[in-house]
């Protein structure tokens, strides 16, 4: 019951940020950055087995272990560190070996993936504390 409180509480609330980030900012930020590397529309089955590994992965490796320690800090402090790592491997691997990938690029979605990691492993591991608890 508590993975499952968790998962679905840190899905919500990481799906939910990342939902507002991309629409205020696709257009603002991705769009003028990359936008020749953009498609027009989301190719949905890929953006859902994202989220769904993810969440997993935030899950077991972040909400679960604070769950264990009792304290909020571990789960920010471990989300933070897994979205820095995440988001990490894919736009440092982008800027590696795409022409053209802009320095910006990489360090707006490393600071946007620890953000978002970070506040959705905190109120996922609040949330399941209080309903489980």
């Amino acid at each position: 019951m508590q993975f499952f409180v968790a998962y679905l509480s840190t899905g919500l609330v990481f799906l939910a940020l990342d939902a507002l980030w991309l629409g205020f900012m696709a257009n603002r930020v991705y769009r003028p950055l990359i936008g020749d590397l953009m498609a027009e529309q989301p190719n949905w089955p890929p953006a859902v087995l994202f989220y769904l590994l993810y969440v997993t992965g935030v899950v077991v490796f972040a909400v679960q272990p604070a769950l264990a320690s009792g304290r909020w800090t571990t789960a920010l402090m471990l989300g933070a560190f897994l979205g820095l790592v995440a988001y990490g491997t894919y736009d440092l691997t982008n800027h590696a070996t795409l022409r053209n990938w802009p320095a910006a690029m990489t360090a707006i979605d490393l600071a946007w993936g620890t953000f978002a990691t970070a506040m959705a492993t905190t109120a996922g591991m609040l949330i399941t504390r209080a309903v489980t608890e």
